[in-house]
């Protein structure tokens, strides 16, 4: 089986290619693509530990707690003491928040769009099927 042809080879040039798009939709906003990351995990699940965090974005603790620091002087992120851990600190998004996670909501859509260009409702209903069924068998090793 030739590299071009390797299903790990297609989602990865894939994944790739759409941060690239995302980057370049981004270009005059002041968000970066690390920051926009954080922001969407964090608005899916408030109150993550830094360091679960982390390990989803697959990143060193130390990146993570940079990123943090930048997003908290922009008052975009705030931390606060894990209640069961005093060491660890849970991050939430703040109010001021809202406008970034309009512009990632606005370029996430831009990106998509043109991912899925001559795509019936039905074939992205299947893809994400499958994308979803690959995840999970995944995850199950």
């Amino acid at each position: 089986m030739s590299t071009s042809t390797s299903l790990g080879f297609q989602v990865n040039t894939l994944a790739r290619q759409m941060r690239r798009a995302f980057e370049r939709e981004l270009q005059g906003s002041p968000l970066t693509l690390a920051q926009a990351r954080v922001l969407f995990h964090l608005a899916r699940s408030p109150g993550l530990r830094q360091v679960t965090l982390a390990e989803m974005l697959e990143v060193q603790p130390i990146t993570l707690a940079r990123l943090v620091d930048q997003l908290e002087r922009l008052q975009w992120v705030e931390r606060r003491t894990d209640a069961t851990d005093r060491r660890a600190h849970q991050l939430y998004l703040t109010e001021a928040a809202q406008a970034p996670l309009k512009d990632i909501e606005r370029v996430s859509l831009k990106v998509r769009k043109q991912v899925l260009q001559g795509f019936d409702p039905q074939e992205v209903t299947q893809l994400q099927d499958l994308l979803s069924r690959m995840h999970n068998n995944l995850t199950q090793i």
